[in-house]
Formats: structure tokens, sequence, C-alpha cells
């Protein structure tokens, strides 16, 4: 009754469900481990000492950016220069505007400082004169999928849609860091912005993504296998009406 198991078609279907199952399965364990990994970098996050905890260190030391040295306390001397307003950033369920200066560091390079947060039509307080320290929370460029970056362009001249080296570098004839700084304590009528997790380190719902392509993966599986099983009664079915004469001619 099975010898259609044997036939040019069903060797066919085998393979395609033999090399169909694994490799649903690799995909899904693959799609799992990213979810994993993804947890595994948020639970370090969360044991990383805060910025309170930790002594600020130079600027210079914390350089490049990543995911050990995202939010860590940076300290830099210079003179503050050219001040934007970054629009369209909530805080607190607020809509409002981050005051960045340009800080002219020791180095000869501009360091982008976010003082703080401004309510929406309030005026932004001018930066101190002379050098000054600032410290703060080290933060990495944003890019055009960070939360709030405009990148329509058509804003007004002072401001910015993303805080980046790439958006300035047509803006001031200093050389930027390819990072910013989020001041822990801001003048008054300002507000600190919080610093943000690293990237890759949260439980976003790019991370549940991955979890949800691993659930997936593995219905595709069963699918083979439920369906490779219904062909099969199905043509034994027939077969066996075929040997009892039953088969519609």
């Amino acid at each position: 009754m099975y010898r259609f198991l044997r036939t040019p078609r069903w060797w066919g279907i085998n393979l395609f469900v033999l090399l169909a199952i694994p490799f649903c399965v690799f995909m899904g364990t693959w799609q799992l481990g990213k979810f994993e990994d993804r947890v595994d970098s948020h639970q370090e996050a969360e044991r990383k000492p805060t910025a309170a905890e930790l002594r600020a260190e130079p600027l210079a030391s914390l350089l490049p950016v990543d995911k050990e040295t995202s939010g860590r306390t940076a300290e830099a001397r210079g003179r503050y220069g050219e001040q934007f307003l970054v629009p369209d950033r909530e805080l607190d369920g607020r809509s409002g505007s981050y005051v960045l200066t340009l800080l002219r560091t020791d180095a000869g390079r501009s360091l982008p400082v976010v003082r703080g947060w401004l309510p929406a039509g309030a005026q932004a307080p001018a930066a101190p004169s002379g050098e000054v320290t600032v410290v703060g929370a080290l933060q990495a460029s944003e890019n055009q999928g960070t939360k709030g970056v405009r990148t329509a362009g058509g804003l007004p001249e002072g401001q910015l849609g993303m805080i980046s080296a790439a958006a300035l570098v047509n803006v001031v004839q200093d050389d930027v860091y390819d990072a910013w700084v989020t001041l822990t304590d801001s003048p008054a009528g300002l507000t600190p912005v919080p610093a943000a997790a690293a990237a890759g380190t949260g439980l976003d719902a790019k991370a549940f993504q991955n979890l949800g392509y691993t659930a997936e993966w593995f219905v595709f599986a069963g699918f083979v296998v439920f369906m490779w099983f219904r062909l099969l009664r199905r043509e034994a079915e027939a077969a066996r009406d075929a040997a009892l004469g039953l088969a519609e001619h």
C-alpha cells in the first residue's frame, strides 16, 4: 500500500520535508538565541553601577562609545560655543526641546552637550562664558532609528533633528566628537535629560519580535510535518481503495 513512497514525486516530497524541518528548527533556535542575548545584555546593563556610583572619567578614556562606556560619567573641559535646539523631544509625557550646546574642548574638537530639556515655548538660557568643566552621561550618536529623531529636514535655523556628528558636520566648522553628553546637573530653567540605554541592551519591541519569529519558525516546522502526514494518509487511502477496486474511474 505504501509503494507510492518510491515514486519520484514522493522522493521529492520527502527530500523537501527532510530539508525543511531542520532549517525551520535552526532558524527558530537562532531567533531564540538572539532574544536570549538581548535578555542577557539587559540583565547585564541593570547590574552595572549607576552613573552616580561611578566617578567621572576623562572623555578621551571612554571613547569610542560602546555598550560598556555608554551611560558612563564623562568629564570634559572647554568653552561653550554654538547652541541649538533639538525639537519634539518628550520628557515625562511633555513635549519640548533639548538644549544642545557645543563645547570646544582643550583637544580642539567640539563635544555636543545636552544641557537639559526645555518646555515648549520657553526661552533657552545662555551657556556660561569662560572655561568650564562639564560632567554628564556619555551617549552614542543618534541615528534614524532613535526615538524622536527628525530626518525630513525643513527645520528653522538653530535647530537640529538628530544629535550626531553627521548632523553637525555641515552646520559647524569644528571637528565634532562622534558622541554626546547629557549633563548630570542642568542649569536653572532646564530639566536634566536621562541617559538612554545602550543600543541592543533593552527589552524593546525588536527584542520580542525575535521571540515572535522563534514561535513562527517552530510553527512552520510543525506545519510541514502535519502536511506530510496528511498527504501520506490521503495517498495511502487512495492506494487501498484502488487495491479493493473502490477507486473512481
